[in-house]
């Protein structure tokens, strides 16, 4: 499924027993909410058990204040039920704050700069 909407675009494919994602676009809390929500729904509607996100989003990084205010409003989604590997390509930026909030509201995630190291993790790193 390939998705553009105002200031991204997202694209889910199937990936082992979960899903890979890709997006891309205009960094803001807008976008970051917008897409974590068609995630989520996509992952549950196909029942996986894992995301592999590659975000490609440019511009300013959320703030540590944003991804608590992600983290937060996405309660309820249905992420806890995944493993999530959040790739940064370009750069990790603040990414460390939306692993420490994800991991403080019982999401198991990780960032990382490089999908195949991401990858391996989401297939054999302990659980």
């Amino acid at each position: 499924m390939a998705k553009t909407m105002p200031g991204y675009a997202l694209a889910i494919t199937p990936h082992g027993s979960g899903v890979r994602a890709e997006v891309s676009g205009d960094s803001n809390l807008a976008t970051t909410l917008a897409y974590w929500r068609e995630i989520a729904a996509q992952a549950r509607a196909c029942g996986a058990d894992s995301l592999l996100l590659v975000d490609t989003l440019t511009g300013p990084p959320l703030e540590e204040s944003d991804w608590l205010h992600v983290v937060t409003s996405l309660q309820g989604e249905g992420l806890q039920k995944l493993r999530i590997a959040h790739v940064k390509p370009l750069g990790l930026e603040r990414e460390e704050f939306c692993e420490i909030f994800a991991r403080d509201a019982g999401i198991e995630a990780r960032v990382f700069e490089n999908e195949t190291l991401a990858d391996i993790w989401l297939r054999y790193g302990e659980r």
